[in-house]
């Protein structure tokens, strides 16, 4: 794996040309038909969802878009989703239980969009109810972060059976620069922050929040985004093929130990 500092992971990640959601779904799967809006509100560009065929098995995908200019970045509000984004993929999610296809979600966000109309339209709620949703969801959920994962905005989409990150992946409740405004009241001091807050795959699979990373080619996804592509494949084949060997009743029981054995915590002593 990588020996690039929290800081220098972020930089690439942040790289103009990495791949997007976008990129990949060509590149990995077939016959993708993509589907629109939560059936509440509207559609959210922010979030991309439809149905597909990896290795010619019906699966559904979700995935955040990161915008690769500026235009693309407007429409798809920088990748932070509304609530009828999460809506929208609460509601393929449920799709693909009633018929028995796989969820695969990919990761790539800051976190969900705090504007006022996202509160007006219950932005908390909407991620809460994915929470609830996807911890119960009777079909096998493996997630990927692509590049960064921030706060709620990432878990909507992270509750599973198998989270896995990219080796330059970062995955924390805010941002460095968020922190560090938060805690020294100096937002300039983000590179300091991003090295002690524990946000690397490395440390999330230590932590035993992220099951796999997985390697990307030297120099960044960005450098062989066809290679990339492949090797995500082939661990979309390998983890699926895992999950699906497992009855409803041990899946369910699995997805629900994974989130309960994650962190730490003491007891006093009793008198």
């Amino acid at each position: 794996m990588s020996e690039l500092n929290a800081w220098e992971r972020i930089e690439i990640i942040h790289h103009k040309g990495r791949p997007t959601i976008r990129d990949y779904i060509p590149l990995i799967f077939d016959e993708f038909y993509e589907m629109h809006g939560d059936r509440h509100f509207g559609d959210d560009a922010a979030i991309v969802g439809g149905i597909a065929r990896l290795n010619g098995m019906p699966v559904t995908v979700l995935g955040q878009v990161k915008g690769r200019d500026i235009e693309e970045n407007k429409k798809t509000n920088f990748s932070m989703p509304h609530p009828e984004g999460y809506r929208k993929a609460l509601r393929l999610a449920k799709q693909a239980e009633k018929f028995h296809r796989p969820v695969i979600c990919f990761i790539d966000t800051p976190g969900a969009f705090c504007g006022v109309q996202a509160e007006e339209r219950g932005i908390g709620e909407s991620i809460a109810r994915n929470l609830f949703e996807f911890s119960t969801l009777k079909t096998p959920v493996v997630s990927i972060v692509l590049g960064e994962a921030g706060s709620g905005g990432a878990l909507a989409l992270g509750v599973c059976d198998e989270l896995a990150m990219l080796e330059n992946a970062i995955y924390s409740v805010i941002s460095p620069r968020g922190f560090a405004s938060i805690l020294w009241k100096d937002a300039s001091r983000e590179k300091e922050a991003a090295q002690i807050m524990r946000i690397t795959a490395e440390d999330l699979r230590e932590l035993g929040v992220c099951e796999q990373i997985i390697p990307e080619p030297a120099g960044g996804a960005h450098n062989n985004p066809r290679q990339m592509a492949e090797t995500l494949s082939e661990y979309l084949n390998e983890a699926l093929a895992r999950l699906l060997q497992k009855d409803l009743a041990n899946l369910l029981d699995s997805r629900y130990n994974k989130f309960r054995k994650i962190g730490a915590f003491s007891e006093p002593a009793v008198e």
